[in-house]
């Protein structure tokens, strides 16, 4: 009997059993969270035309559509390990074995940490977690917060944090190091984020971004960014400043910031000290890939995607036989994507099963994977499309290759 088990219930993982259902398939979703829809869960931001992505509503969207198709949907249930056997794939979860002929591997994505001293205080979390906390389960992570990591996530969390009415400090940078070297530099970071600078409330950001086009602009701009920063949601947007330690008697207290020349380095004798009951740590998001790492998928490092990811191809079809891969698995996009994706995968499995009229639609899903990308209002990698080319080069130079190997 078919049967597909799908790792994850985020957007992706949900779109993907829907669309399977919908033809008849018997679909199993596995998810160690408590609840279904990833990091959905989460998101809350105004769109260009005025109306809001609220992400519970649109997770219980989904998952009110899984249920009504009777998918079975198992939560608080990890996997540590997926195994194929001829034709037929185990998966290994702490609840016992599961075999299907066809897996779908749509974990996700996971932060980077950034290793700033005093990181290990009780009150020190990722900026995801406090993301969770405000908008999932409703619980403040404190009265007043500093962010260390200025990126488009960080921002967009900020504001989340803003409308939950806790009080943000500032969002600045973390300390130059071997490890925060990207993050850390101020004109690294402006230029990451002139991208998304049509998010910014401001109508001054927005009319200066459009002024740094050239390397020269930039320079000057980073130069004479102002120490005390730029505010967005009135949240100054520090890029001259760095948190160079947390500080804390048991718990976090408040951090010490010090102003940092162009390149990054610390100027001597600007410390001065921030008070704050809680600390985010942003330090962005990669392929949470570790389970197709098993199958001996072959993987590239591809920056423009957020880091390693799983050789695959526009049908999200993997290098191996009966493997799929969707979501943020296969590059940090956000969640109108991850959808697409999920629907993707979903008909490329009814094509590989057979006897579902499905051919037709493939390629027409394929175009609104490139419509919604086109179309996203938060782009986390400003040249995903040239990731998604490098990764689709990859692949035609892999078939090539196991061509060649077969006529000989």
């Amino acid at each position: 009997m078919t049967k597909v088990v799908i790792i994850g219930a985020g957007p992706a993982g949900l779109s993907a059993a829907i669309t399977l259902a919908e033809q008849g398939v018997n679909v199993l979703v596995l998810d160690e969270y408590m609840k279904a829809g990833g990091r959905l869960l989460g998101q809350l931001y105004e769109e260009p035309d005025g109306t809001w992505w609220n992400g519970i509503k649109e997770s219980q969207k989904l998952h009110g559509q899984a249920q009504q198709l009777g998918i079975n949907i198992r939560l608080n249930t990890a996997v540590s390990n997926i195994e194929k056997h001829g034709d037929s794939w185990s998966v290994y979860t702490d609840h016992g074995v599961e075999e299907a002929s066809h897996l779908l591997v749509a974990t996700g994505a996971a932060e980077l940490p950034l290793p700033i001293p005093g990181w290990t205080l009780p009150g020190v979390m990722s900026v995801g977690a406090a993301q969770v906390m405000s908008n999932v389960h409703r619980v403040k992570p404190g009265d007043r917060g500093v962010i260390i990591g200025v990126n488009v996530l960080s921002s967009a969390i900020a504001m989340e944090l803003k409308l939950a009415e806790i009080d943000v400090a500032c969002i600045t940078l973390p300390k130059m190091n071997v490890v925060t070297k990207e993050s850390a530099h101020p004109l690294d970071v402006m230029n990451s984020l002139l991208h998304v600078s049509h998010m910014a409330p401001s109508a001054f950001v927005k009319f200066g971004s459009k002024l740094m086009k050239s390397d020269f602009l930039k320079k000057i701009g980073i130069s004479f960014y102002p120490k005390s920063g730029v505010k967005m949601w009135d949240i100054p947007i520090m890029l001259r400043k760095a948190v160079i330690e947390i500080y804390g008697s048991g718990a976090v207290e408040g951090v010490t910031i010090a102003s940092i020349s162009p390149d990054g380095k610390v100027i001597a004798g600007t410390e001065e000290k921030i008070s704050a009951d809680f600390v985010c740590i942003a330090g962005g998001l990669y392929p949470l890939a570790e389970l197709v790492a098993l199958t001996g998928c072959p993987f590239h490092f591809i920056e423009e995607l957020g880091g390693y990811v799983p050789l695959h191809n526009e049908r999200m079809e993997t290098t191996i036989e009966g493997l799929y891969v969707a979501g943020n698995i296969t590059g940090i996009e956000g969640a109108k994507v991850a959808m697409s994706q999920g629907v993707v995968a979903g008909l490329s499995i009814l094509d590989e099963i057979g006897g579902y009229a499905v051919e037709k639609r493939i390629p027409e899903a394929i175009q609104q994977i490139e419509a919604t990308r086109d179309g996203a209002h938060i782009q986390f990698h400003p040249k995903v499309k040239e990731g998604k080319k490098k990764l689709q080069h990859y692949w035609e130079e892999h078939a090539r290759k196991t061509e060649h190997a077969i006529s000989n």
